[in-house]
């Protein structure tokens, strides 16, 4: 009889733990799977990755994306795009992706050449693809020329190519005035970009915009993004007469130029688009070398652009070890999909895509919200981006001044730009 007790006891405990089994599969939370695709293996895909599992970590910490009376936990999916290397597989990573991993969106990116490719697969199956990387203007076009099939697709970070000229030429343009001040010299300006899509507008943009405004340009040089000694263009500018040089590099090509360009005392400015001098790793990266340098960026460590802004960058440091560069604008993607997701009350890709157009967020970077071609507004008021410059070792928000004198725009912890002391020495001996 004993031994009869004892079965029915292990029996019943089966049975109990069986139907508590049961019972946790079906209250299993709801997930919204989000794809972050990127260069992996690379600076910028690791910043698409953490700005994502920081925003992602923060809201299912808070309970979720609420919709009804359900709650959706974000479930990140890492997609490595290569698109450094290889920009089909950009576009194969991100069919896998929807196809077999079933993310129901994606967000990143970086090269536009790769942005574009994933933009027709994220638009073939009526995904949402919020950009965080990519300038390129050819994609918001698109949502001008075809809204039905390109509506899914939104811009978060940077700003667009058009954006990216004007303000690569308020930057050109306050150092060119730094050089008429303490040089007593005219601006001479070399153009070094990489050759992709994205710089395309800007260098003809430089060509016919500048030398109205009496800044002449010396030349253009145009290497490849992934190009690892420049120093025959470098040499090349130097003999060109060049006092400043107007930067537009996106790939790893901004490490050997940054190097080069101090290591070479090449007596010209560096001012323009860097994104390889945005983040902490840069000096490690340049071997040292590379102080001066000033580039367009989205954040500084010690600017507060919004109240948001030195929060994020204190949690991302404290994360990760690393200043976060644009990149990680996924933090924001996915806190203005949450918000849009809630308001529509719905994870209908149709629902949220009414109200993402209908997106006034005030985000880590400035306030988003979209234009009729779902680019991120730029200007005072909203996103304005920051010029940063490495000095003593530190990166410094230099631009808009500090003074206001850009439409009264004006951020605490600004500093004044510095020319090179060599650049100084070069031209005033």
């Amino acid at each position: 009889m004993k031994i009869v007790s004892k079965l029915a006891i292990i029996l019943l405990i089966a049975c109990l733990v069986m139907m508590g089994v049961s019972c946790g599969d079906e209250e299993e939370a709801n997930e919204l799977k989000v794809g972050v695709i990127g260069p992996m293996q690379f600076q910028m895909g690791e910043h698409h990755w953490m700005g994502a599992t920081l925003a992602a970590d923060e809201i299912n910490a808070a309970g979720g994306i609420q919709v009804g009376e359900d709650s959706y936990q974000i479930k990140l999916v890492q997609v490595d795009s290569n698109e450094l290397v290889s920009v089909p597989d950009a576009a194969s990573a991100a069919e896998e992706a929807i196809s077999v991993d079933n993310v129901d969106v994606l967000i990143g990116t970086i090269r536009s050449e790769a942005a574009l490719a994933v933009q027709e697969v994220a638009m073939d199956y009526e995904t949402i693809f919020m950009v965080c990387g990519s300038s390129e203007t050819a994609m918001s076009e698109k949502v001008a020329e075809d809204y039905d099939r390109y509506k899914y697709w939104f811009r978060i970070t940077p700003v667009n190519n058009t954006a990216l000229g004007n303000l690569n030429f308020l930057l050109v343009g306050a150092v060119a005035q730094k050089i008429g001040a303490e040089l007593m010299m005219a601006p001479k300006l070399a153009v070094f970009a990489e050759k992709a899509s994205w710089t395309e507008a800007i260098v003809a943009a430089a060509q016919a915009y500048l030398p109205p405004q009496g800044i002449e340009v010396v030349g253009v040089w145009q290497p490849s993004d992934k190009a690892t000694d420049v120093t025959a263009e470098l040499t090349a500018i130097e003999a060109a007469g060049a006092n400043m040089i107007m930067t537009a590099l996106s790939g790893p090509v901004g490490i050997p130029y940054s190097r080069a360009w101090e290591e070479l005392q090449i007596p010209a400015a560096s001012v323009g688009i860097n994104v390889m001098a945005q983040a902490d790793d840069f000096f490690v990266n340049t071997g040292g070398f590379g102080n001066y340098e000033m580039t367009l960026n989205s954040l500084a460590r010690d600017v507060a652009l919004t109240e948001k802004t030195l929060p994020f960058i204190e949690a991302f440091i404290a994360e990760t070890g690393e200043m976060p560069t644009y990149n990680a604008g996924t933090y924001d993607a996915l806190y203005v999909l949450k918000e849009a997701i809630e308001r529509a009350d719905s994870v209908d890709m149709d629902d949220i895509v009414v109200e993402l157009e209908n997106t006034d967020y005030n985000s880590v970077a400035g306030r988003i919200v979209f234009d009729d071609n779902h680019d991120v507004t730029w200007g005072p008021g909203y996103v304005t981006a920051l010029g940063v410059q490495w000095q003593d070792g530190e990166l410094k928000g230099v631009w808009p001044p500090a003074d206001g004198s850009w439409n009264g725009v004006a951020y605490e912890g600004i500093v004044d730009y510095q020319l090179p002391p060599w650049v100084v020495e070069f031209w005033t001996q």
